[in-house]
Parts: C-alpha cells; structure tokens; sequence
C-alpha cells in the first residue's frame, strides 16, 4: 500500500511538524473557522491526508454531531489517528489518496486536504481535486492548505532564505534545514496559488478563494454548486 511522503516519521509528525511549516496550527484554525462560516452543522466531514488526526480532533469540539471520514495513504498515520481517536464518536478511517478514494458521490458537506496534494504532480493533483469535487454534496466546501510556488525565481529564493531562517530559529541545524529546502520541487511539486485557483475552478468549483498565505503556504477554499 501506498504511503504519504513527509519526512517525518509518523511516530514523530506531531512534534516536528511545528519545527517546520511556520504557523501549522493556524491552518487548522483557520479550516475549522471557515467550515463554521459556511456551514455550522455539517453531517460528514472527509479530512483527507488525515495525517495522525490532528484536525478531526479540534474540529470535534466544534462540531460533535459531525461524521468524521479520514483518509491517508499511510497505515503508520492511520494507527495514530484510530489511537488519539478512540474515544471520539462517529469517525470512519480509510487508507488511501485523494485521487483513489471511491466514497460515494455527494457524499460530504467538507473535504479538508491539509498539506498532502502538494506531493502530487500536476495531473495526479487534478485528479485528487476533481474527486473531491465528486465527493462533495451541492453547496459544499473544499479546504486545502498547501505548500505554495511563488510567482518568480527571485521570488523563490527570499522565501526559500526566509523559510530556511524559521527552521533554523525553532532549533534546527543547518544541515537539516538543507536537507529540508532541497526537497523543493523535488519530492514535493508545489503550483502557485493562481494555479490552484483555476485548478479548482475547471474541476466546476462556482467560487474558489484564498483563505491564508505566510511564507511559502498558502490555504484556498472553493464552493461546489
């Protein structure tokens, strides 16, 4: 079976994640704030790139009646999502990628995909956008937070110095930092946030907006008419 590429051991995610996207808690603030914005009671919420289920987590106090669907193509990740999950309610887990998942059509009122298309290339994420899409119910919301292509190479440079700086400000060395900025456009294939725009919309998404951008992440949202 397929499994997620992060770098991080899945055992270590939680505690590494933070060392290495700035602001990672924000993007699930921000994800739960806008489900809350446009649909306050959703009945089936998919979270996937589930990861160890970080967000279903937070999102359960805001939302405890929701059914929580998550997907991941790690096992490991899934292993720790059922763990810090077993005493939550209605939460279904599934392995696989977005691009793969065959839940029904229609299926849910928010699809939430927090830093795992960004692993894709150009036409396997199309996939994955245009499934999400099919798994969304009229009206429904999808959320992506995404490691992001500035518009020019100059433009990359600062933000790969400035991204480089937090890492090395949270601790750590200059040769993980490397390791790190080398896996841009390498292990990860980041687009810019106009090019997830118009992604979204030839999926037939009728709204597709920028939620949040700092350093090199950015998160967008779209509404399924």
């Amino acid at each position: 079976m397929i499994e997620n590429k992060t770098p991080h051991l899945s055992s270590e995610y939680d505690d590494k994640i933070g060392d290495t996207v700035p602001f990672y808690d924000e993007f699930h603030r921000a994800a739960i704030d806008l489900v809350l914005h446009t649909d306050p009671a959703p009945a089936a919420w998919l979270d996937t790139g589930c990861g160890t289920g970080t967000l279903c987590r937070e999102a359960l106090w805001k939302f405890p009646r929701t059914a929580f669907t998550l997907a991941d193509p790690s096992g490991q990740m899934l292993a720790l999502a059922k763990e810090k999950l077993k005493d939550a309610g209605d939460v279904t887990f599934i392995q696989s990628d977005s691009q793969s998942l065959d839940c029904p059509g229609g299926a849910f009122d928010v699809i939430t995909a927090i830093q795992c298309h960004h692993y894709l290339d150009r036409e396997t994420r199309k996939k994955a956008v245009e499934n999400c899409f099919r798994m969304l119910k009229s009206g429904g919301v999808l959320i992506v937070f995404e490691n992001i292509l500035p518009f020019s190479e100059a433009g990359t440079g600062i933000a790969l110095k400035r991204w480089g700086s937090f890492q090395t400000g949270r601790g750590k060395s200059e040769r993980e930092v490397g390791q790190h900025l080398s896996r841009f456009n390498s292990e990860y294939f980041p687009i810019t946030v106009f090019e997830h725009i118009n992604m979204m919309k030839q999926a037939g998404f009728a709204a597709a907006e920028i939620l949040w951008v700092s350093y090199m992440q950015a998160g967008l949202y779209a509404v399924k008419p």
